[in-house]
């Protein structure tokens, strides 16, 4: 009789726990991606404010800052728009004209 086929004959084959052995091989996998988009792969690529000036999009801020320079709007509007722009976007994501 065969060694191997005896030796699951008698039920001591390597068992269900084998099943185990590819589940944490894809925890660590799934893990270490996880891992490196938090940390690694943060940041590459453009910012939204990026993509947006790429594609010709000024930022809200910047463009409330033209309408103002434009004479589009008095300044008692410029301030009101820009303190709820300011709390949306932040002063990060103005252009020139966002401090006036």
């Amino acid at each position: 009789m065969d060694p191997l086929a005896h030796a699951f004959a008698d039920g001591g084959g390597p068992g269900p726990w084998i099943l185990l052995v590819p589940l944490v091989w894809a925890l660590v996998v799934v893990g270490g991606i996880a891992l490196l988009r938090g940390t690694v792969w943060r940041g590459r690529g453009p910012s939204p404010k990026e993509r947006a000036e790429a594609h010709g999009e000024p930022s809200p801020i910047a463009l409330l800052g033209r309408r103002f320079a434009a004479g589009e709007i008095d300044e008692d509007e410029y301030r009101r728009r820009l303190s709820v722009l300011d709390e949306r976007f932040g002063r990060h994501g103005g252009g020139k004209g966002a401090a006036a």
